[in-house]
């Protein structure tokens, strides 16, 4: 397993694509050390994580986050939320902030909320003053609150990997969603005071209701999701193809910002990202099988835990075993290859699994701005053409906000489980 490890480092290093790296490095792991395996045993483990039916939800909210990141909808949620913070010390900033909260909402990526929000807010809030790094540090780190809200893509991955209910993971994302934005919030208006950073001039009522008028349609992205999931209209998967058709609607037929050819493009790049994904599922899968093959979990992780442990020390485990992980691999790969090794470990102490899917999800989504490889890293590198270090260089406060909320949850697990325990009573 060294041998695994250090070939991937090292192709990290040299700058190849995640998948590359994970099957690349598998593959000659296999090759190296079980040559007698049947490649046809690999092919099926890869197949196998492809085809839990819940998984048809990724690409389907996958294309909707396409189609409204190429359209209007961003700017419109943008204008609200600064014609009502942009006049407040900090107000540029918490408009970014709330503005990927509720992009978040419309579109499950974090990546997607980094480019339809980020190269927006990005040249606003430079011309007011704020260091770049600043900007870049707070846009990655805001953005994955899109990975808490509803429709989460990690909700979905980790809801298939452990057999939780979907529905229940996304009500559970909301609190903690909301309090990182507040946190976040406070931060922004401690740093612009402390910085002597200007405001904008405050929006007249008048034109926070031409905003909101604009913006009204897009927010019913996460009414019509949530609602009609909770509603028994219809269920996770289900309201990914009409998050889909609502995003036909609104970007085609109301904004007429969507075209037969561009659609065509968004399809192609939805399968382009899909089939990346999905590799990474799959990859994760084969992975988590050789782990177990190798007998690897019992022989290390009875040692790690010992004969009773207590729910909190499990707790604190898991949450360090992914944060650590996910600094360094795919969120959905350390996903798919952790929860089956925690599992025995997590039901013996009958810790709640709607809970350890937020605090699970919530580590992905710090290590997707945490270096040295987190994936919203170089989606920002790749969209604002900004060196690495600049990139991170304001990362550190917003990381340990998001640990601070992870404390939070652990010591208040009813800022996750109010809104499910109360809707499933």
């Amino acid at each position: 397993m060294l041998l695994m490890a250090i070939t991937m480092f090292t192709k990290l290093m040299m700058g190849f694509p995640f998948m590359v790296v994970l099957l690349g490095s598998l593959l000659l792991y296999i090759q190296m050390n079980m040559p007698n395996l049947n490649m046809h045993v690999v092919v099926q483990q890869v197949i196998t994580g492809m085809i839990p039916p819940a998984l048809v939800a990724v690409p389907m909210f996958i294309l909707a986050a396409n189609i409204i990141t190429a359209g209007q909808a961003a700017n419109r949620l943008i204008r609200m939320v600064k014609s009502f913070v942009g006049h407040i010390p900090g107000g540029l900033a918490i408009t970014t902030n709330a503005s990927c909260t509720l992009f978040g909402a419309v579109s499950g990526s974090t990546q997607a909320t980094v480019a339809a929000i980020g190269g927006t807010m990005r040249p606003m809030l430079l011309d007011a003053g704020y260091p770049s790094s600043f900007t870049l540090g707070l846009i990655i780190n805001s953005s994955d609150i899109a990975f808490l809200i509803p429709p989460s893509i990690g909700f979905i991955v980790y809801g298939v990997v452990t057999g939780t209910s979907v529905g229940r993971l996304f009500l559970a994302g909301v609190g903690p969603g909301i309090l990182i934005f507040l946190l976040f919030s406070i931060y922004c208006y401690i740093y612009a005071k402390r910085n002597n950073i200007g405001s904008i001039d405050k929006a007249s009522w008048t034109e926070r209701k031409e905003a909101i008028k604009g913006a009204i349609l897009v927010m019913g992205f996460p009414v019509i999701i949530i609602g009609g999931i909770y509603g028994g209209i219809f269920s996770p998967t289900e309201a990914a193809a009409v998050s889909v058709a609502y995003a036909i609607l609104l970007e085609g037929l109301i904004y007429k910002t969507l075209s037969f050819n561009s659609m065509i493009d968004h399809f192609l790049q939805t399968g382009v990202i899909t089939g990346v994904v999905f590799i990474l599922v799959g990859a994760g899968n084969v992975l988590s099988w050789i782990l177990s093959f190798l007998r690897i979990p019992q022989q290390y992780l009875p040692r790690l835990f010992g004969q009773d442990p207590s729910q909190l020390y499990v707790v604190l485990i898991v949450v360090a075993s992914y944060f650590i992980a996910c600094m360094f691999v795919d969120p959905i790969v350390a996903i798919y290859v952790l929860s089956p090794i925690f599992a025995p470990y997590v039901i013996s102490t009958g810790i709640d699994p709607v809970l350890l899917g937020v605090l699970v999800t919530l580590q992905a989504a710090i290590g997707s701005a945490t270096p040295p490889f987190g994936c919203d890293i170089f989606t920002a590198q790749l969209i604002f053409r900004r060196p690495y270090l600049e990139i991170i260089g304001h990362t550190p406060p917003f990381v340990l906000i998001l640990l601070l909320v992870t404390a939070l949850l652990v010591m208040f697990p009813q800022i996750a489980l109010f809104l499910p325990n109360m809707a499933f009573m």
